[in-house]
């Protein structure tokens, strides 16, 4: 018994350690070193059109932005938490579906993402609408 809640404590320092610039809303994983857009919700857009939005965009002082792959974007779940499943440090999240850039193998229509009201990844058709998180490798 005492491992078992030694391994969940540890399991849960291994969870991300994230902070919030208020200024430019990027909000940065010290456990990953990736860095997260948080300024705006955004609206509704396609697969292709993420991957657009955030290869276009520019937020603080950086332009390498990319559409994340879905281990990325999973590692942002908070299982404590629920609509959103996602740390109080991001202050714009809709309880909703957000795109990965994650093909799915078994039908290349669609990929990966992941739905931050319950934290559960589904398969999402790339001709359908969902927000973005767009994500940079930090320093």
């Amino acid at each position: 018994m005492k491992v078992i809640l030694l391994l969940m404590i540890g399991l849960s320092m291994l969870h991300a350690e994230l902070t919030r610039d208020a200024t430019t809303g990027i909000v940065t994983d010290s456990t990953t070193g990736l860095m997260w857009q948080d300024n705006e919700v955004g609206t509704l857009i396609n697969w292709q059109g993420a991957i657009d939005r955030c290869e276009a965009l520019t937020l603080g002082t950086h332009s390498d932005w990319r559409l994340p792959n879905i281990n990325e974007l999973t590692s942002l779940v908070d299982d404590t938490r629920y609509d959103p499943a996602i740390s109080s440090e991001f202050q714009n999240t809709i309880s909703n579906g957000y795109w990965s850039s994650t093909t799915y193998a078994n039908d290349t229509d669609f990929a990966w993402g992941l739905n931050f009201g319950n934290g559960g990844q589904d398969g999402y058709g790339k001709a359908g609408d969902y927000y973005v998180r767009c994500v940079r490798a930090g320093q």
